[in-house]
């Protein structure tokens, strides 16, 4: 992995569902573009900042592609297209409609505790994936 990160991936660390996902980008992250940051820590706060979104509301997966930034149904389109194997096609949904694919983002992202859980505190990741990690 090269030591300037090509795509920052910020993430509900509080959400069973969010490390879950977090978990399934990296094994199908053969190339290590991404890495990741929980949306509630100090350098996930200064990003937020950066590209003048909320530090308070932690519904949407958010992607920092360069001087892009993708949130919701757009960020996982994206972040889908970089995916090894059939994961590629599901970015084919971005020709839908951005309000129609986050009407359901929503959906998912406002029950998200309620159907996976919530974690008291933000996990650390393990030795072996700590690099894929903004510090």
């Amino acid at each position: 992995m090269s030591m300037k990160p090509k795509k920052i991936i910020l993430f509900d660390g509080m959400c069973n569902f969010c490390d879950s996902t977090v978990n399934f980008i990296i094994s199908h992250d053969p190339d290590e573009i991404f890495i990741f940051a929980p949306l509630q820590s100090s350098k996930g706060k200064e990003l937020l900042q950066q590209f003048g979104l909320s530090t308070e509301s932690f519904d949407s997966l958010v992607l920092l592609d360069g001087n892009r930034c993708y949130t919701k149904s757009t960020a996982a389109l994206h972040i889908a297209k970089h995916l090894s194997g059939f994961l590629k096609i599901f970015y084919g949904f971005i020709i839908i409609p951005k309000p129609i694919r986050d009407f359901f983002y929503q959906i998912i992202a406002k029950n998200r505790y309620k159907w996976f859980g919530q974690k008291n505190k933000c996990i650390l990741p393990s030795e072996n994936i700590k690099k894929r990690f903004l510090q």
